[in-house]
């Protein structure tokens, strides 16, 4: 018989493509997760997925089944909001900031289906660029950061969201066109465009280009499309999450490449004070970033809510 985890299974093999990353999502072993889909295959006498090089492909006997599954875990998760606002009142206010201005893109839609399934709870975006966003939470001015994991702090709580590629943004006629990855020698001479942040937090700079003495002019700018405007116009060159510059790349407007032989790689986390963190819905909102990240954005993966 079909269960509840079989249902979470099928979503997360959908969402992640591959077995050992789907097991993962939902804390099983590789092994035991194969065992739950041969189980399904047995009682049902049908194989659920093609396995091909790419990874696995549902049969249309697993593209049922997991229509199914999406259905029943949204009408659990439907039901269980409804018991939570039966227990009591769960009015309140969520108002986040984000550390990364690429995440805007995808914020909207999670923001959308959280007013939808929470429509008691304000939920709103801090505005403006904040060089330290955790501070807006020490003021009582914030009550989530989306961005980098935070050093270890008392009376926060942060959320595992997902991890991600950064890479190198350069005119289509730049002289590296033509390069398949990027070294740090590479972008010698060449002018780094951010937003307003320190150092200390540019993936590119802390993790690249100082093990390797490479020391680059900045200039700054604080919304996205104004950093690959310059890039475009051969100002300089930038570093972006692959989901933040990737509608540009397919409409040939710049290139992006990879960093180094394995890629720049940065991780994304939700970060709320500990009273925050025990209200209902800041568990949902998280939950929803991570589903609806792993649906929409290519090249991601979602990292270990343990």
């Amino acid at each position: 018989m079909i269960e509840v985890r079989h249902f979470r299974s099928l979503v997360a093999i959908a969402e992640s493509g591959k077995l050992a990353v789907a097991a993962e999502r939902v804390h099983v072993s590789q092994s035991a997760l194969s065992h739950q889909i041969k189980a399904i295959e047995s009682h049902y006498g049908m194989a659920l997925f093609d396995r091909t090089r790419h990874g696995l492909r549902f049969t249309p006997a697993g593209e049922r089944l997991l229509a199914l599954a999406r259905e029943s875990l949204a009408a659990i998760s439907e039901a269980e909001r409804d018991l939570v606002r039966l227990k009591g009142d769960t009015s309140g206010e969520l108002r986040v900031v984000l550390e990364c201005h690429t995440c805007f893109d995808w914020l909207m839609p999670v923001m959308d289906e959280f007013r939808r399934r929470w429509p008691e709870v304000e939920v709103d975006l801090v505005a403006g660029f904040h060089a330290d966003p955790l501070s807006l939470i020490a003021e009582g001015r914030a009550d989530m950061v989306i961005g980098s994991k935070p050093p270890t702090r008392r009376g926060l709580v942060v959320a595992p969201l997902f991890r991600f590629e950064i890479l190198a943004v350069i005119a289509n006629e730049h002289r590296l066109r033509n390069k398949r990855r990027i070294e740090a020698q590479d972008l010698a001479g060449e002018t780094l465009i951010t937003y307003p942040v320190p150092e200390t937090r540019i993936d590119l700079i802390r993790e690249v280009l100082e093990p390797a003495g490479i020391r680059l002019q900045r200039r700054t700018a604080e919304l996205t499309v104004a950093v690959l405007q310059l890039v475009a116009s051969r100002r300089g060159v930038a570093a972006l999450p692959n989901w933040g510059v990737k509608n540009y790349v397919d409409h040939d407007y710049v290139l992006a490449k990879r960093i180094g032989t394995k890629g720049l790689w940065s991780e994304l986390f939700a970060t709320v004070p500990t009273a925050m963190a025990e209200r209902p819905y800041v568990d949902d909102f998280v939950s929803i970033v991570r589903d609806t990240c792993a649906a929409e954005l290519d090249g991601i993966e979602l990292l270990s809510a343990a």
